[in-house]
């Protein structure tokens, strides 16, 4: 026979339990958001509402910023607004998918074409809302984005025959694999990241090293020197390349086609 007492108990567990359950995710875990919108009000509006509900916001107005903050920090989910200034939001969801990353991205423009729904989509966006937008409803989008499990998308990163795995934090160049440390391989993930560009020493800094990184050391060309020591053997197409005065480049040009005689 149930006690009054365990009765009470059983109740109240319950509704714990519910209470737990209806609260939005980042309430029980702070999840972190990248706003990117050119409308100064509606950025500022935005931003305080999920604050308040419960997330950290970055907020940035431009294409240009939008990247950069995207290559510095991990965010659990973007805000991306369609039209901005300088750079589409279309074109900053493909260069964030090109970069490897799994972040979720929730497009919002005041264009309701289903031609540009079609497009955010198929390059990579994972939902879209038509502005404007009540804060309610986009609240209730990345609540929903976030219970998705993430995409695999992005998790090997790739120059030539060289590969990273960002899930196993393993590399291999063709049959052989590489051993890293992590800032080796910390290092060698902003390089894949960029593959093909030059990378200066500022962005590995800013990837590779937190706040107590010290600009005029040569911690860096240590590291990049290691890394070519393990990735390029000597009857291999190089791949790890010093420009001198601005930075490195991973990737094989044209001209290095053929191993190092």
């Amino acid at each position: 026979m149930t006690t009054p007492h365990l009765t009470s108990l059983s109740k109240l567990a319950a509704a714990v339990r519910f209470m737990v359950d209806s609260f939005p995710r980042p309430i029980l875990q702070q999840m972190r958001l990248l706003l990117v919108e050119d409308d100064p009000e509606m950025s500022r509006v935005a931003a305080e509402y999920l604050r308040r509900t419960g997330y950290a916001v970055d907020a940035v107005h431009d294409g240009a910023s939008a990247l950069r903050s995207l290559r510095l920090a991990t965010y659990d989910a973007v805000i991306l607004d369609v039209r901005l200034p300088d750079i589409s939001g279309f074109e900053i969801c493909r260069q964030l998918r090109l970069m490897g990353l799994q972040t979720r991205v929730l497009m919002a423009t005041a264009r309701d074409a289903v031609e540009d729904r079609i497009e955010g989509l198929d390059i990579g966006a994972d939902d879209y809302l038509v502005k404007p937008y009540a804060m309610a409803e986009l609240s209730a989008r990345i609540r929903a984005l976030l219970r998705r499990p993430p995409t695999a998308v992005g998790t090997i990163l790739a120059a030539h025959d060289l590969e990273l795995d960002t899930r196993t934090r393993t590399a291999r160049r063709g049959t052989r694999q590489i051993e890293l440390t992590t800032k080796e391989f910390a290092v060698l993930e902003v390089l894949l990241r960029h593959a093909g560009e030059v990378v200066t020493r500022e962005t590995i800094s800013a990837s590779a090293w937190d706040e107590n990184y010290d600009p005029f050391s040569n911690v860096i060309d240590v590291y990049v020197s290691r890394l070519r020591r393990k990735i390029d053997l000597p009857d291999e197409v190089p791949l790890v390349t010093a420009i001198r005065g601005a930075g490195y480049r991973i990737g094989a040009s044209v001209s290095e086609s053929r191993p190092r005689a």
